[in-house]
């Protein structure tokens, strides 16, 4: 290739173990499923990813990373301004690297390797600079801080209608039974599909929504007092406290940009 190509096709059946692009999105936009021949890491250098794989959802924001091994189906909206790099790996490149979908902790080590190798050409050197970085880009995403804090998904259509009003809408207070008409089931079904499904709770799981939702926010500048009243919680210490028990910081440090 004779330029640097935002196609991901392109990027599939490079001769190298790891292949480089560098793509923008304007907030809003939204990538339907989909699926690589390659292992995927996806990070943005601004704005917040919404990944969503058929079994889970996560927030990625700029301090974060998910891994996708091959043939993973994932869909991906935009939130805010996003300057995405992705690195397409060869699925056998390292046996260290993640064998399931995973968000990673970006070190500022792992940030500037990502950057260097978008700026190797798409045929580098293996046995020079590129090379070299391209292997220790191995080293550190193995040994990269995995991030447990997800979002389980259900199959069944009756609980995944009630997930997706939650995800476009954190702060709806709706009772399991409330929600019964909507998903077409009792109350007492719900429940017992939500353990099955999701391995815990309405209560919990709309909890995670919320603080995921709030992950976002934060992300991007807004108030900790706005981003509480949009998912849900009466007052800003109610959601202060409840960030700080569930994510192990305040809010005000993922506000500030220092992550989780």
């Amino acid at each position: 290739m004779a330029h640097r190509s935002s196609d991901p096709l392109d990027y599939q059946t490079v001769p190298r173990a790891v292949a480089a692009m560098a793509k923008p999105f304007p907030h809003g936009f939204h990538i339907a499923r989909h699926q690589h021949d390659r292992d995927q890491l996806l990070w943005s250098v601004s704005g917040t990813m919404r990944v969503r794989t058929e079994a889970e959802t996560w927030i990625v924001p700029p301090d974060r990373a998910v891994y996708l091994p091959s043939r993973t189906e994932h869909a991906i909206n935009i939130r805010g301004e996003v300057g995405m790099r992705t690195l397409y790996i060869a699925p056998a490149a390292d046996p260290r690297l993640p064998d399931r979908p995973v968000v990673l902790e970006v070190s500022d080590l792992l940030r500037a390797l990502v950057l260097a190798l978008v700026d190797e050409p798409v045929l580098y050197d293996e046995a020079g600079r590129g090379g070299a970085i391209a292997a220790l880009t191995f080293s550190e995403i193995a040994r990269a801080r995995r991030l447990p804090f997800m979002l389980p998904m259900p199959r069944d259509p009756r609980v995944m209608r009630i997930c997706d009003a939650l995800l476009d809408d954190p702060a709806l207070d709706r009772t399991l039974e409330e929600w019964a008409e909507h998903a077409g089931a009792s109350s007492r079904t719900l429940a017992r599909l939500f353990e099955r499904e999701l391995g815990m709770g309405f209560a919990v799981w709309r909890q995670r929504v919320r603080l995921h939702s709030a992950t976002e926010a934060l992300a991007t500048g807004q108030p900790v007092a706005l981003v509480a009243a949009r998912n849900g919680y009466r007052s800003a210490s109610a959601f202060t406290e409840a960030f700080r028990k569930t994510m192990g910081v305040a809010p005000s440090s993922v506000a500030a940009g220092r992550g989780i």
